[in-house]
């Protein structure tokens, strides 16, 4: 793509949900020690006898979320780095708005994996799904 040329902000502000996951990520604290405590707190109805009522399952979780989190938000900005439209070539009838392929798929932009990746992250999470 031409240096020039704006960036997609559809693109943009994917990269900027995916690098405020990763900065948030890295400020948290993880959980592995402390769930390593609180399975020691589980009664026999597999749940630690506080407020939240943390299950098992609920403490291995928070366990590896963090590293885990970490792990799977640099995927996505390598994946958006791999993955980005550049000037396909040819001819157009319409000089101001080029035909985009995928610098890495050579897919039509926007590619399959873009698409997917801002359906995904692109959703408001705070609508709870």
């Amino acid at each position: 793509m031409n240096a020039d040329e704006p960036e997609d902000p559809q693109r943009q502000g994917l990269r900027e949900r995916l690098e405020t996951i990763l900065i948030t990520t890295e400020k948290a604290t993880s959980w592995h020690k402390e769930a390593g405590h609180l399975r020691g707190l589980v009664n026999h109805e597999g749940y630690v006898p506080i407020r939240a009522r943390l299950a098992v399952e609920d403490l291995e979780f928070l366990a590896g979320a963090r590293t885990e989190l970490l792990r799977f938000a640099e995927l996505g900005l390598r994946l958006l780095d791999l993955h980005q439209p550049r000037d396909a070539g040819g001819i157009t009838s319409d000089a101001a708005h080029p035909i985009l392929r995928c610098r890495s798929c050579m897919w039509r932009w926007p590619c399959p994996t873009f698409r997917a990746m801002s359906e995904s992250f692109g959703r408001d999470l705070t609508d709870g799904s």
